[in-house]
């Protein structure tokens, strides 16, 4: 039988047991919020440094809400800016070399005149932007969201960018710019069919049908090129049914569309062939 006093021994060693414990589980969670702390008030004290001094290399400002925020000619070279919020905000001539912009929001921004040269930028939300005279790396723009940004120069715009930009704004109704865009990717990959044939399609809805049957005429010299004798023997057609006697050359009807067996539009014709701009040559 166990003594009383043995058993307020054993009482008395677990509850210490359960003390020590209970200290140990504290002070663990003291050092993780002390280590913290410090981080807290760094990231603090780097957003009260750029909003008062706009002088903030290497900042580490990663999630800050910065809509809105005036930072003009802001020196941000290298800068941890992952996540932030950046919408709306004032970036003209900002120095942004080197930083980190990844899945940040710059919808809307102002950026012109902006250094983004060696700027990650995967996931970057650029919408609407205004990058008039930024300076960007050739390409950097493959892995960031665009779409409507305004002063994008073709020059840093990979091929994929520039003929796929041509689609959407094709689709959209805006040809005379899918047009420069399509001889965009067309300087950068002359060989590449599809562009040519994007571009004889967007050319017809604008009424220059003798540009657009040169344009489907040497695609189909590519596709024969390649081995596509069909998809070549079609482009001639349609090439030909362009130059008829008699064809409107004021206004677009998007017959070049329509002519290519199975295609009743623009989208069906150009888009899914847009999706292949990894494929050698004629695709």
């Amino acid at each position: 039988m166990t003594s009383v006093h043995g058993s307020a021994q054993s009482l008395s060693w677990a509850g210490l047991g359960h003390l020590r414990g209970l200290l140990v589980t504290g002070s663990a969670l003291m050092t993780l919020l002390l280590a913290q702390a410090p981080a807290q008030a760094s990231s603090d004290g780097d957003l009260i440094r750029l909003l008062n001094q706009r002088n903030c290399p290497r900042c580490k400002l990663q999630d800050a809400d910065l809509v809105h925020a005036d930072l003009r000619d802001a020196d941000l070279r290298g800068a941890k800016l992952q996540r932030a919020n950046l919408g709306q905000a004032r970036l003209d001539g900002a120095s942004l070399q080197g930083a980190d912009l990844r899945f940040t929001s710059l919808q809307g921004a102002s950026l012109r005149g902006a250094d983004l040269r060696g700027a990650n930028l995967e996931g970057t939300d650029l919408r609407q932007s205004d990058l008039s005279g930024a300076q960007l790396d050739p390409g950097g723009l493959a892995r960031s969201h665009w779409q409507d940004a305004r002063g994008v120069a073709p020059t840093v715009l990979s091929y994929p960018e520039l003929h796929n930009a041509g689609v959407t704004a094709a689709l959209e109704g805006r040809h005379p710019q899918a047009e420069q865009l399509f001889s965009e990717a067309i300087r950068l990959q002359p060989e590449a069919a599809i562009s040519w044939v994007a571009r004889g399609l967007s050319r017809t809805e604008q009424g220059k049908t003798e540009l657009a049957a040169a344009d489907l005429n040497y695609a189909a010299v590519l596709y024969g090129q390649a081995g596509e004798e069909a998809q070549a023997k079609q482009l001639t057609e349609v090439a030909t049914a362009l130059l008829k006697p008699g064809k409107k050359t004021n206004q677009g009807s998007g017959m070049g569309g329509q002519m290519l067996s199975g295609a009743a539009s623009f989208a069906s014709a150009v888009a899914p062939l847009a999706m292949k701009f990894l494929l050698p040559l004629a695709f």
